[in-house]
């Protein structure tokens, strides 16, 4: 079965019980690390979410869930660990939605090609409008074309 069509199943197969249980799937990664394969699903909280964090025990209870269900629908057809975790404090910009929702919040930049003399940005997100993400840097507002941009992570600001 192709990686597209197994992070496919595993997502419909989890769906229902993630909205019952106030959470959403950020990301399902299936893929080949070293010598093994790994079947990753990573978690996130709804936006206006009570916290914005996923718990351990939210982790253990989707991998409960969906290690009896891959079990039982055995559709992999190698081995393979399944890892459960949250999408994270440094958490990748994956969504169009995360660009409102981010709003306001730190972020590292990395680009293609170099923009203002660097391939690398860091401010505060002010969000994604026809094509362009703007940031709020020391030296003022940077707009960089979505299509230039390599990776943007909220960045972790201690």
């Amino acid at each position: 079965m192709a990686k597209e069509d197994i992070s496919g199943r595993v997502s419909g197969m989890l769906s229902p019980f993630l909205e019952e249980n106030g959470l959403e799937l950020y990301k399902v990664e299936y893929k080949k690390e070293g010598p093994s394969w790994v079947l990753r699903v990573l978690l996130e909280k709804p936006a206006g979410a009570e916290s914005e964090y996923v718990s351990i025990e939210d982790c253990e209870k989707v991998n409960d869930l969906l290690s009896g269900m891959l079990d039982k629908e055995d559709f992999i057809d190698r081995s393979y660990s399944l890892e459960v975790g949250s999408a994270g404090l440094d958490r990748e910009l994956i969504k169009e939605s995360d660009y409102e929702r981010f709003a306001g919040r730190a972020v590292e930049v990395k680009t293609y090609e170099q923009i203002n003399g660097s391939k690398e940005h860091e401010g505060n997100l002010k969000g994604k409008a026809d094509g362009i993400v703007t940031i709020v840097t020391d030296d003022g507002e940077l707009g960089i074309p979505a299509d230039k941009i390599s990776k943007i992570n909220l960045a972790v600001v201690f």
